[in-house]
């Protein structure tokens, strides 16, 4: 039988886990942490969910971060309330994460210039479309994406870097000799962690 693995019992090293699979989610385009859903509330105070790349991950500063389309009405959801929450699940390790903070849009700034910058060409492409992200169209090929060479200048004044400052945190394993929930919050100087009824 396989040994439980070294996180099992201990939350220390269960929020180490957390931020390595975040971290190599936002690496490798293989891993379950890689396309996380994230959660946002509408002006008419319902839930959306929808399914974004994680780009970055960093421990130290407690901070995610993904793009969107600065027209999307994900955007226009964090702009009016300022908070995400994010969800992923990888069933070959059995881990669940979700983390919940504060988000923020940065369009016209450092973060987004290198953000935008390290983009891939294919990526950048998708925030040249027209018409803009969620609008209705007569069909279903009834929009328009640029070449690779325009996109560069059309597709810049669109993208969105988002970065989340997480708050909450919580990691679940899922193992029949015995589930694992821990939950973390942040209060400025650290983390700190409880378990969870899973």
């Amino acid at each position: 039988m396989t040994p439980l693995p070294a996180f099992h019992d201990d939350l220390d090293a269960s929020l180490t886990e957390l931020w390595r699979l975040l971290g190599e989610g936002a690496r490798k385009a293989g891993s379950g942490f890689h396309t996380p859903a994230l959660a946002t509330v509408d002006a008419d105070g319902r839930p959306q969910v929808r399914t974004v790349v994680l780009r970055a991950a960093d421990r130290e500063t407690g901070t995610l971060r993904f793009h969107c389309d600065r027209r999307s009405r994900k955007a226009d959801e964090i702009a009016a309330t300022g908070f995400a929450a994010l969800h992923a699940y990888d069933r070959d390790t059995k881990i669940q994460i979700r983390v919940s903070g504060q988000a923020r849009l940065h369009t016209d700034d450092a973060l987004a210039d290198a953000a935008w910058a390290g983009a891939m060409a294919m990526s950048r492409v998708c925030y040249g479309t027209v018409p803009a992200p969620g609008a209705g169209i007569a069909a279903g090929d009834a929009y328009t994406l640029p070449e690779a060479e325009e996109a560069v200048a059309l597709g810049r004044a669109n993208f969105c870097a988002v970065q989340v400052r997480a708050e909450a945190l919580e990691f679940l394993y899922l193992d029949r000799r015995g589930h694992r929930r821990a939950g973390f919050s942040c209060d400025g100087a650290g983390w700190t962690g409880r378990w969870l009824v899973p």
